[in-house]
């Protein structure tokens, strides 16, 4: 499943939001997410140091609640995203900050929920949303081993047992070395459950070697163009882009298939091209199978090389004329 997250790319413009559901649809993604909170259910109005940005991120020089102001998702538009979204075929879920956001998510008739990374720890709000009984979704940004497998285990002793654990990093954007994919799979393992990438670098290589490594869904910021500035439009993919992720990913996924080892049809077609035993020189009934009558060489309608040693010094039991393929019964 491959996801584009709408974050606060709108700009706080609707009709624009409406165009990112559009782009999403057309450069083929399976949903898009939203995040329902606002300035006041996700932190206070306070200029505390405590709740500056002062830490090297692009959002550095405002505070909490200023940054959720710009970025936050008015509650009144979800529901006509959400519509939307589904004319054009596009799942559209949410990531809830707190209780009230939850059970607008389930008015709504959400069909997942996602737990953001800076929100794991919130095991009362995860027990919450696990109770709805809707698929779970992880971010594991900012969270230690324990705390994952906390927040997974909060989730099953709420009942839920439909959970996808995305590998995930928090900083935006985040530089490569720091992605450490093969943990991905590690996750998995550990936590029991699905797995997947929730991404944050630029352009499109991680996401396309997450699916190589069995990524079971993808997440990628989506904008209409960086250069209308925003507050995550920095580290999100121009439609362009993430249509080009999306045809990447699919051709992965399709070159992937299976891990029995079998020859597909064309390959098997493909074996009469290869070395086969052929008589190159006139052999008469009776004369000996030597280096100078018999070879190997292409095509393939001849013994298996594998039995030149072997039929070396065995007799011709009737004329063989040089490129005829060398049979079973040709020789004793």
């Amino acid at each position: 499943m491959i996801v584009a997250e709408l974050s606060g790319n709108h700009n706080q413009d609707f009709g624009r939001a409406v165009e990112l559901v559009h782009a999403a649809a057309e450069a083929g993604a399976d949903a898009i997410k939203l995040q329902t909170y606002t300035a006041d259910t996700i932190t206070i109005d306070c200029d505390k140091p405590y709740f500056r940005l002062d830490r090297g991120t692009i959002w550095d020089g405002t505070n909490l609640y200023r940054l959720y102001q710009e970025a936050y998702t008015p509650w009144d538009w979800q529901p006509k995203l959400l519509e939307e979204a589904k004319k054009l075929g596009l799942l559209c879920f949410s990531s809830p900050f707190d209780r009230t956001a939850v059970d607008f998510m389930m008015e709504m008739e959400m069909p997942a929920i996602k737990i953001a990374s800076f929100e794991i720890t919130d095991l009362p709000l995860i027990r919450y949303a696990a109770s709805r009984r809707k698929p779970m979704i992880f971010a594991t940004g900012i969270a230690r081993r324990e705390e994952i497998l906390a927040a997974v285990e909060a989730c099953r002793q709420s009942g839920n047992e439909d959970i996808i654990v995305l590998k995930c990093v928090s900083a935006y954007p985040t530089p490569y070395e720091d992605v450490h994919l093969r943990m991905m799979p590690g996750i998995g393992e550990f936590c029991s459950a699905v797995y997947g990438l929730s991404d944050h670098t630029p352009g499109s290589a991680v996401a396309v070697a997450a699916a190589a490594m069995g990524a079971k869904m993808i997440e990628k910021h989506l904008t209409l163009r960086r250069a209308d500035g925003g507050p995550d439009s920095a580290f999100s993919m121009e439609p362009e882009e993430f249509a080009q992720m999306v045809r990447d990913v699919r051709i992965v996924e399709t070159a992937l298939g299976n891990a029995e080892y079998a020859l597909t049809k064309k390959q098997e077609g493909e074996r009469a091209l290869a070395r086969s035993l052929f008589v190159v020189a006139d052999i008469r009934a009776g004369e000996k199978l030597t280096s100078e009558n018999i070879r190997s060489i292409r095509p393939g309608y001849g013994l298996s090389p594998a039995r030149y040693e072997e039929v070396l010094g065995k007799t011709a039991v009737r004329d063989l004329e040089r490129g005829e393929p060398l049979k079973e019964d040709d020789f004793r």
